[in-house]
Parts: C-alpha cells; sequence; structure tokens
C-alpha cells in the first residue's frame, strides 16, 4: 500500500512558460470555450511527442526501428545513480562508479534537475556520451532516463541515442529529479500514451518510495 508520502512525481510539468527543446515553443495551450460565452470550459493544445517527460521510440532514430506503439510501460525496481559532480558529459568512467547489472532500470541525477522547469532552455545541460551509452548497451539494461529534454548534446550522428536505441534500452527524457530524490530503492511506474506511429510518447513518470 502506498501513501501520498511514498509517491514522488517525477514528470516535468506541462504548462505556459515552460522549457521546450532548444527553444522551440511547440506548446500552444488556447481556450476554445470559456463560462461566459459557453456556459463551459474547454482548452486545446498541441505539442511535440518530445515535450516534458517523454519515452522515445526506436523510430526516432533508426529508420526500421520500431515506432510509439511499441512502447511498453516501464515499471520495475530501479537505481537512482547520483551524478550531480558530473560538469558535462557522463562517461563511461562516471558509470562505472556505480553498480549496474542486466535488466536495471536507470535514472542518471545530474545538476540538470536544479534547473528551472520553466523560462529558456540550457544548452550547457549535462547529457550521456556515447562512451556511457555504450557501456549501458553492453551491460544490457532494461532502460535509461536523464533529468532533461535530451540525452544528448550536440553529438554528429547521434551515437548516444543510436548506441542505447539498437541495444533495445529505452530512453526516457525530461525527468526531474530534484532534491526529494535521492539514491535509495525505489519503484519507477513510466506510463507512455497509447500514441501511434510515432517516434516518441510523452509520458507520466512516477517514482514509489521502497520500504
Amino acid at each position: 500500500m502506498y501513501n501520498k508520502e511514498s509517491i514522488i512525481d517525477i514528470s516535468w510539468p506541462i504548462c505556459k512558460g515552460m522549457v521546450e527543446y532548444k527553444d522551440n515553443a511547440v506548446l500552444n495551450i488556447e481556450t476554445v470555450k470559456n463560462f461566459a460565452n459557453d456556459g463551459v470550459y474547454q482548452t486545446q493544445f498541441t505539442m511535440s511527442s518530445h515535450t516534458g517527460t517523454h519515452i522515445d521510440a526506436p523510430y526516432h532514430m533508426l529508420a526500421q526501428g520500431k515506432r510509439s506503439e511499441s512502447l511498453e510501460p516501464i515499471i520495475g525496481p530501479c537505481k537512482i545513480l547520483d551524478l550531480s559532480a558530473v560538469k558535462e558529459a557522463i562517461t563511461q568512467d562516471d558509470l562505472q562508479r556505480h553498480e549496474i547489472t542486466a535488466g536495471d532500470i536507470l535514472l542518471l541525477k545530474t545538476r540538470n534537475s536544479f534547473m528551472s522547469a520553466t523560462g529558456f532552455f540550457n544548452y550547457d545541460f549535462i547529457y550521456l556520451a556515447d562512451s556511457g551509452a555504450h557501456y549501458l548497451a553492453q551491460h544490457k539494461v532494461r532502460a535509461v532516463g536523464i533529468d532533461y529534454l535530451g540525452i544528448e548534446r550536440k553529438q554528429e550522428g547521434h551515437p548516444t541515442h543510436k548506441a542505447l536505441l539498437g541495444a533495445g534500452i529505452s530512453v526516457i527524457e525530461g525527468l526531474r529529479l530534484e532534491l526529494a530524490v535521492v539514491e535509495e530503492p525505489y519503484t519507477l511506474v513510466c506510463l507512455p500514451l497509447k500514441m501511434f506511429d510515432l517516434e516518441a510518447a510523452p509520458a507520466r513518470a512516477l517514482l514509489l518510495k521502497r520500504f
């Protein structure tokens, strides 16, 4: 049984003024009905499949990769890797300091989590270097999540994405791993929306404290 205190929402808040990838400003929220004119209130919105917390499907980077309908809920014990001392890129050397085994669900907590969720995109976010991605692929982890809107940064050819997605590793981007999230046992519940024929799907992500 879980109570309110044992559940941590690590999803990126979707709202006007939120940080969007490279300040693309894709999100649009519009009021289409209001109480004064219609007696009800209704909005409609448009956004990218990579807005906020989302899971990349292999098709994002692999022409023959599976699409969003193949994405499954990511539910299970997970490990928080505290990488807040990393200054630019998470490398194999950084990951080797942690215990990583096949089937792990890994959430990479960096100084990204202390950046604002609203305002402008920070181009100097911490990312996963290709050496780190290949290391995780070799260890056959199940999923890896990171606390910013991209898992790689200015990498020609997208080697980080391709190493992970090519190995069948789920990639979760846009997490918020703030002060309440520490290196303790958690269960991750990350549910992609049931969307078809896309390269990614928005998701809600929760951590459940394990006692």
